[in-house]
């Protein structure tokens, strides 16, 4: 359980740090900082990455040779979660700018490189 809180915090404060760079550089750019759904969209990616990572780690011992498979559905459920949650929205208007991709794709990609690095980790150990 102390890799689920380490891996926890150090996404934590990877997310936190990254939503301040994004937001420092919505302002620098004048443009709108808490639209397009930003804040739902680090908070989303973070759950479901703290979410497929307990899972995997929970599972690592009876499903060793399935973990590759049950890390894709974790990342199924995340393209779901956007395609319902996220993109009607950002289609309201007939089309998805860069801001509402980059909205959802930064926290997604940060979340994606630590899910990954992590279960590489436990799964050399």
């Amino acid at each position: 359980m102390a890799s689920i809180t380490k891996f926890t915090a150090i996404l934590l404060i990877s997310l936190v740090f990254t939503f301040l760079v994004h937001i420092f550089f919505l302002h620098y750019l004048d443009y709108p900082l808490f639209e397009n759904k930003i804040i739902e969209a680090y908070l989303v990616n973070f759950a479901l990455a703290i979410l497929i990572y307990t899972s995997l780690f929970l599972l690592k011992e009876k499903y060793l040779e399935q973990l590759g498979f049950i890390f894709m559905f974790g990342s199924m459920i995340k393209f779901i979660v956007f395609f319902i949650f996220f993109n009607p929205s950002y289609k309201l208007d007939g089309n998805s700018s860069t801001l509402e991709f980059t909205s959802f794709f930064i926290p997604y990609a940060i979340c994606l490189i630590f899910e990954t690095l992590g279960i590489i980790k436990f799964l050399k150990n």
